[in-house]
């Protein structure tokens, strides 16, 4: 448990580090483009250079106090005004730019997405609310499933003999007590796909840190918390998650008052179905 405390603030320490430089790089490119042409643009018009000064320290000021409200929600790990603004800009803007820079001082782009996710958890933690478990979609990746396994539940979850040889048989556990969603999905389009679908509010979602990050990012405003899987066996095979982990934050984002039985879903069935 301290391992992993200590592993999760090194990551938000990273993603500290990288989203500050990124917003001084930022600044700087919008001031540069005030002072490079400062002298052409009064050959155009004299008020003209102090037109465009306004514009640029206008959008520095919306750069800095997007930074600063989102350092602030990172520390405080409260929901402030504006919260779901930063995660946003954090998703769409100060990301793409951070894995820029990070190769730019030689990091690798793993430690980044996983500083990233670990803050969008915290954003999450600090933006959401309780939420009946017909809106809470578990998402799971089909190398859960065991490679030895003859059942074909990426079509049909149900399929499973819940043998425990995999932890699919504690996922639908876990569908079973609390009565949210399940589903298994093949890959990114079938993911987004069954969000459509479902229209859940929140969701849970296991995969590697490559996955999570850009099914963050395609799933925004939606919040979406990401368990890491584990992977013994290497990348897409026989992978694994935390039961415990995952039941962990349903009970901090159910609405017991709210109890209603979700549905499972997989590759090639529908929702309406």
């Amino acid at each position: 448990m301290n391992q992993t405390r200590s592993t999760h603030k090194a990551r938000k320490r990273l993603f500290i580090g990288l989203i500050s430089i990124t917003c001084f790089v930022i600044c700087v490119f919008l001031a540069g483009l005030w002072v490079i042409p400062y002298i052409g643009l009064e050959n155009i018009h004299p008020a003209a250079s102090w037109i465009v000064g306004v514009i640029v320290l206008g959008l520095i000021g919306i750069v800095s106090v997007a930074y600063w409200g989102l350092f602030l929600n990172i520390l405080t790990k409260k929901p402030l005004p504006g919260a779901k603004r930063f995660r946003g800009l954090t998703i769409k803007l100060f990301l793409p730019l951070m894995v820029l820079i990070g190769r730019i001082f030689g990091l690798d782009k793993e430690h980044i997405r996983l500083s990233f996710i670990s803050v969008n958890n915290d954003l999450v933690l600090a933006e959401a609310g309780r939420y009946a478990p017909k809106d809470i979609l578990l998402l799971m990746p089909h190398c859960l499933q065991s490679s030895r396994c003859d059942k074909r539940l990426t079509y049909d979850i149900n399929n499973c003999e819940r043998c425990g040889k995999c932890p699919i048989a504690g996922l639908l556990e876990l569908h079973d007590k609390y009565g949210v969603n399940l589903a298994v999905a093949t890959g990114g389009t079938i993911a987004r796909r069954i969000v459509v679908q479902l229209k859940p509010r929140l969701i849970i979602a296991v995969a590697c840190y490559r996955d999570l990050s850009s099914g963050i990012q395609d799933t925004y405003p939606l919040p979406v918390y990401g368990v890491l899987n584990e992977r013994p066996h290497g990348p897409c095979l026989d992978t694994t998650v935390s039961i415990d982990r995952v039941e962990e934050m349903l009970h901090r984002f159910i609405d017991t008052t709210k109890i209603e039985t979700g549905r499972t879903l997989s590759t090639g069935q529908s929702a309406d179905l």
